[in-house]
């Protein structure tokens, strides 16, 4: 086989030059286009499905929303581990699956898990909903924001960044999701004051009801408020005016003028018994920017996703949105890995560079021929632009263990270029000296294959000690396997 391989090498040569000189030009092109990345995806396919329960203790989280979600998820095909987690108003289910399992598989057979189980769960919990798919390495910016506005309060910001920054983000090819820490959701509160409910003989059921009824946004279902006003129209001869609903209360001021009726059959208002105020959800965590208050945007990407074209995107988004955000300061160079990415590429292509012109050096001093140096030259080139290929043509993302496993397998491109060019000049000087009768090709065919048996048994045992790393499970698997692959 390999005399067959390298004879009709030599018979085709001008046609395998061609080839050669066609791989690397079609190679470097398609190899600018591949998917860089600092790292390979080794988690395991992931599924969160998640279940706000708002004014549920961690407790009645666990019992009434956690547990009969488990139940029903547990027997999805390919599950592995099933893991939860319940705190006050929400509960998370994480379900990992096996290496192999296609992603969106495992979410459509979860979505129809979660049909069957949500008209069973209480009706004041929200559906549950699956969290977008995240990669492993899922963060590609942090984005801090913060305002030279004194007018401009962290409330207004983040109605602002949650209803225009983060749905422009939301936008960018790549993005998953777009969580915003330190958000303060502008709500107007009613904060009751126990000693004027008492002193005024107002029931809290009663400030409760009546601030409901007054709002189209209530959360009792059996209050008025709960469904918003139809509107509906005026006919007159010839037209049909329609009624817009305008709501009546928008600051809290407006809604302190609401009545409310006390034991007594009194009407009072609800500032009488409480402070109406224009507020925010209670924190779950909080942003701190450049030593003070601020939102901090995490902007995360798909599994599948290329983080240099999400970083770019991104900040091509920012670009755009910032003319219209007055009194806003954006810092997105808070956290961006494709900082790292875009210095490593630079090291790396100059390091690429001074070891090429290294290696023309030494091979130029140690062959004694510049013919012989360039066969070497471009022998090594194009066996690491056509693995590079081959790689692409399979969708591998090019990542640090990759670039890894190509540096051991040089080794053998190197001694197998050189040792074989050395070995062919080699034995064409002493066919001349002794003035044989064979042709100059079956010199180099001899040649040739007096060296392959030594370089093809130096890669099977290559092969064989590498080969158990395919058998890993875990982190140490899903890390090492692009390096030994490569």
């Amino acid at each position: 086989m390999l005399r067959w391989v390298v004879g009709s090498s030599l018979k085709f040569r001008f046609l395998i030059v061609a080839l050669a000189g066609g791989l690397m030009f079609f190679g470097f092109q398609r190899l600018g286009d591949g998917q860089i990345d600092v790292f390979p995806e080794f988690a395991p396919p992931r599924v969160e499905v998640q279940t706000p329960s708002l004014g549920l203790s961690a407790t009645d989280v666990e019992a009434l929303v956690t547990i009969p979600l488990e139940q029903s998820l547990a027997g999805i095909p390919n599950l592995e581990t099933i893991r939860s987690k319940s705190v006050e108003g929400l509960s998370s289910i994480l379900l990992i699956f096996e290496h192999g399992t296609d992603l969106l598989t495992a979410r459509q057979l979860t979505n129809e898990r979660i049909a069957t189980v949500a008209p069973t769960l209480p009706t004041w919990a929200s559906p549950p909903v699956m969290i977008q798919p995240l990669s492993a390495t899922s963060r590609v910016m942090k984005i801090g924001l913060t305002s030279n506005d004194p007018n401009l309060d962290l409330i207004d910001m983040s109605m602002i960044s949650y209803w225009t920054i983060r749905t422009r983000l939301l936008r960018v090819p790549g993005v998953a999701n777009v969580p915003i820490w330190g958000e303060r959701l502008e709500m107007l509160q009613v904060q009751v004051d126990p000693d004027r409910l008492r002193e005024n003989g107002v029931a809290l059921e009663s400030v409760v009801t009546a601030t409901a009824d007054a709002l189209d946004v209530g959360l009792l279902f059996y209050s008025d408020g709960h469904l918003i006003g139809k509107g509906g129209w005026i006919e007159s001869g010839d037209q049909r005016i329609s009624i817009r609903h305008v709501p009546p209360i928008v600051a809290a001021e407006d809604l302190a003028q609401v009545p409310v009726v006390n034991a007594a059959g009194e009407t009072l208002r609800l500032g009488d018994v409480a402070d109406l105020v224009r507020d925010h959800q209670l924190l779950a965590g909080d942003a701190v920017i450049n030593d003070g208050p601020g939102l901090l945007l995490i902007v995360e990407k798909l599994p599948w996703a290329n983080t240099l074209e999400v970083t770019e995107g991104v900040e091509a988004a920012l670009a755009e949105l910032e003319p219209g955000l007055p009194g806003f300061v954006i810092d997105a160079e808070i956290f961006r890995p494709a900082t790292f990415i875009e210095t490593s590429i630079g090291n790396l292509s100059a390091a690429i560079l001074i070891g090429a012109l290294l290696m023309i050096l030494m091979l130029s001093a140690f062959l004694y021929e510049w013919r012989t140096a360039l066969i070497s030259i471009v022998a090594i080139p194009l066996s690491l632009v056509v693995a590079g290929l081959v790689l692409y043509v399979r969708g591998a993302t090019i990542n640090t263990m990759i670039l890894a496993g190509f540096v051991i397998a040089l080794g053998d491109i190197v001694d197998d270029a050189i040792i074989d060019i050395e070995n062919v000049v080699r034995r064409l000087r002493q066919h001349r000296a002794e003035g044989g009768s064979r042709s100059t090709a079956r010199v180099i065919l001899d040649a040739s294959l007096e060296v392959r048996s030594a370089i093809v048994y130096a890669t099977l045992i290559e092969i064989v000690a590498v080969l158990p790393i395919f058998m890993l499970t875990g982190l140490s698997g899903s890390f090492l396997r692009p390096l030994v692959t490569s």
